[in-house]
């Protein structure tokens, strides 16, 4: 599958990437998530060239992730929030700095540190299944493709085989 084939597939995890899958965007959304909203903090943060952060807040508002709202109306301005999509990536989000921090670790510690506002302990996001209550891993997890999305893989891999042969 070619990269700008990806929203295309009927894997949510493929459609996901496509919208949030380079790193720009998701220092962005770390932004965010710390209470960035404006282009000029957005820029100064990431230290990134100018067309890159513009592009990576254009994609995420058109796609729902980021609102764009105005704040100053001479010159006009404006700032980006989090819709109800993009704060509905944060549990994903988080589990992938803790994987970071647990196997990835920086010699001078984390970047931050997450305390649950309700009791004030250190966050630590555990999924569970919201049946039973039980916490989960991969190993608790049978995935089983629908199939369509079985006929999509083999018709990717005919195409590759063609391709090769």
């Amino acid at each position: 599958m070619r990269w700008n084939e990806i929203d295309d597939s009927l894997c949510g995890l493929a459609r996901t990437l496509g919208v949030i899958g380079d790193r720009w965007t998701m220092l962005v959304l770390r932004e965010c998530f710390l209470g960035t909203r404006r282009y000029d903090e957005f820029q100064l943060n990431l230290g990134a060239a100018p067309h890159l952060v513009a592009a990576r807040l254009k994609k995420l508002v058109e796609h729902k992730v980021l609102e764009k709202r105005r704040y100053q109306d001479h010159p006009p301005r404006y700032e980006y929030r989090l819709s109800e999509r993009g704060h509905e990536l944060y549990p994903a989000f988080i589990a992938l700095i803790g994987w970071g921090e647990k196997w990835l670790k920086s010699p001078q510690g984390p970047a931050t540190i997450r305390t649950h506002k309700g009791c004030n302990h250190r966050l630590h996001i555990v999924p569970t299944c919201a049946a039973c209550g039980e916490a989960v891993t991969a190993r608790d997890v049978k995935a089983t493709m629908t199939p369509r999305f079985a006929a999509e893989r083999a018709k990717r891999l005919a195409a590759a085989r063609k391709a090769t042969a």
